[in-house]
């Protein structure tokens, strides 16, 4: 099984992580930010990967710390997971409606990060959350996990609508792109030979 755990403790965060590729979007997500928390169970449930988040964080500063080292804790046991990619579809697209909001994304986890963020969140704060760590969380995540991603926002003007279908739309193109090929199970899905 595709299987990963991860151990990232700094002066500002300690974070453990556990993932299941093969999983059926089983989650359990604790980081003390809880908008953030919703918006991993739903990472967790759409890309169909069992996982399981706990973040200790200097939230008396802010959530910053917190939300970006689960981007780069989440991203690491990714790519740990992942292994060689033998047999991965690689790619993956997603075009998501949610209510008002309609983003899209693109990925190729080809081990070349890489981020292009068209998004407008038009409110500074979800709740308390900063809208801008949206972005800073795909950052870390595209950035730690080698992951191409384009997230593009159609429509919307209600930022947790907008922020949930980011998330959304990103866990669904994952979902495609860790799918396992039965036509190419032994396979490294590229011409190199390797990614």
């Amino acid at each position: 099984m595709r299987t990963a755990s991860i151990t990232r403790t700094t002066a500002e965060t300690d974070i453990h992580v556990e993932i299941n590729l093969d999983g059926t979007g089983v989650y359990d997500n604790q980081t003390g930010v809880g908008f953030f928390d919703h918006m991993l169970d739903q990472l967790s449930r759409h890309a169909l990967i069992d996982m399981t988040v706990r973040c200790t964080g200097d939230l008396h500063i802010d959530d910053h710390h917190t939300v970006e080292d689960v981007g780069i804790a989440l991203g690491q046991a990714l790519s740990a997971a992942m292994g060689d990619k033998r047999g991965m579809t690689r790619y993956g697209s997603c075009l998501l409606p949610m209510d008002d909001a309609q983003v899209r994304c693109a990925l190729d986890l080809s081990g070349r990060p890489f981020l292009i963020w068209n998004i407008n969140l038009p409110t500074a704060k979800i709740g308390t959350f900063d809208t801008e760590l949206v972005r800073e969380f795909f950052q870390a995540f595209a950035t730690h996990g080698g992951i191409t991603l384009h997230v593009d926002q159609l429509h919307g003007f209600n930022s947790h609508h907008i922020a949930e279908a980011a998330f959304k739309s990103v866990a669904r193109a994952l979902r495609d792109a860790l799918t396992l090929d039965p036509r190419k199970s032994d396979a490294i899905p590229s011409t190199k030979g390797m990614l």
